[in-house]
């Protein structure tokens, strides 16, 4: 049924505006539901942060910005759900256009800047879904007018405790002017302590939330040096590796839609992305999991992430390109990967790889 749909969908949405076509397929998985996918093997139950994702493939965030579908992606097999990024107040982001297909290239640059219909939209309806069941993650923004940006993700966590799995503290896109700021060691260690603290002032309200930090592909490794440490320091419970790209690979194809400012994602990332799992794991030293994301689109992209140091991945720009059926098909490729070769879980590969992938030379 999904690949039928794919069939059907793909070519149409890709006539279209990016940005017009994202929204028709957010109106029809609201308006059509589809049927349940098949139920996952067991092998592919995933334990990280104290949740249980029955497996291990996310909807990223960027894809329901305001929280409108979490159930229906759900229903067709993702194991978990980002939704976001949410700000504060709403804000139309930047102007259009804002999305470019880099169609030779299987990547997509956006500059979208936190487009967002604001939290109390967002807070109703994941407060209409309650008691369903599924892992829906939060992705946390800050207004880009904001005078305290620290105390948007503070009242954010205040706000979404009741209704999270987990939070993201994204303060890694690069369409926010400033906001890759807050990865600074100094900021970044002020922002995690309010927000930690938030977190644990909802707790008796909503119980433990798992508190994630996003970063950016961008850090030196120096940089990553201070952003781990102070992550270890302040006990978050993992972290989301990586957003999108400034960098411009050599080898993009599409070298005229390459020059729009934004975030590169999809297959052009996956390098990069895989590369700062690989450095972030061997940093981290196992104090908790980390979510691989970028470029992912396929089993053996999937798989890379995963031996690189990924306990858990992430994809949304190769469904442009894939569609949907693309959930079903590394399902079904990892499955193989582990009755080829013996295996119970993918736990058992998880950064099998981060040691030799560090010592490579760096993507370009």
């Amino acid at each position: 049924m999904i690949r039928a749909f794919d069939h059907l969908t793909l070519p149409l949405l890709r006539k279209l505006d990016p940005e017009d076509a994202h929204r028709l397929a957010i109106k029809g998985l609201r308006s059509f539901p589809m049927p349940r996918a098949k139920a996952d093997s067991p092998r592919l139950a995933t334990r990280a942060f104290g949740l249980d994702f029955p497996n291990p493939i996310g909807m990223a965030a960027g894809f329901d910005k305001n929280a409108e579908v979490p159930d229906a992606l759900l229903r067709l097999g993702f194991g978990y759900v980002e939704v976001g990024s949410i700000t504060p107040l709403p804000q139309p982001g930047n102007p259009r256009p804002r999305m470019f297909r880099l169609e030779e290239d299987a990547g997509v640059i956006n500059r979208m800047g936190f487009n967002s219909e604001g939290a109390e939209v967002a807070l109703r309806h994941l407060n209409a879904r309650r008691g369903r069941g599924g892992i829906v993650g939060v992705n946390l923004g800050a207004n880009k007018e904001s005078e305290d940006r620290t105390g948007d993700y503070v009242k954010l966590i205040g706000m979404f405790a009741p209704v999270a799995s987990y939070f993201t503290v994204n303060v890694s896109s690069p369409n926010t002017p400033g906001l890759r700021n807050l990865q600074q060691a100094s900021a970044l260690d002020d922002l995690l302590a309010r927000v930690i603290d938030a977190r644990n002032r909802a707790r008796t309200e909503a119980g433990a939330v798992p508190l994630l930090l996003k970063i950016s592909p961008d850090l030196t490794l120096s940089e990553l040096d201070d952003v781990v440490h102070i992550a270890r320091a302040r006990g978050v419970d993992g972290m989301i590796v990586s957003n999108t790209t400034l960098a411009r690979p050599d080898t993009l194809r599409e070298r005229g839609l390459a020059l729009e400012q934004g975030g590169l994602s999809g297959r052009p990332l996956l390098r990069l992305s895989t590369r700062m799992v690989a450095e972030t794991y061997v940093r981290t030293e196992g104090a908790f999991p980390l979510i691989g994301v970028g470029g992912i689109d396929s089993g053996g992209a999937a798989l890379m992430k995963i031996r690189a140091g990924a306990s858990l991945i992430q994809l949304y720009s190769s469904l442009v390109y894939k569609g949907l059926g693309l959930v079903e098909a590394i399902k079904t490729d990892l499955l193989s990967t582990l009755r080829r070769t013996g295996r119970e879980s993918l736990s058992e590969i998880v950064g099998a790889d981060a040691a030799m992938i560090t010592a490579e030379d760096w993507p370009v």
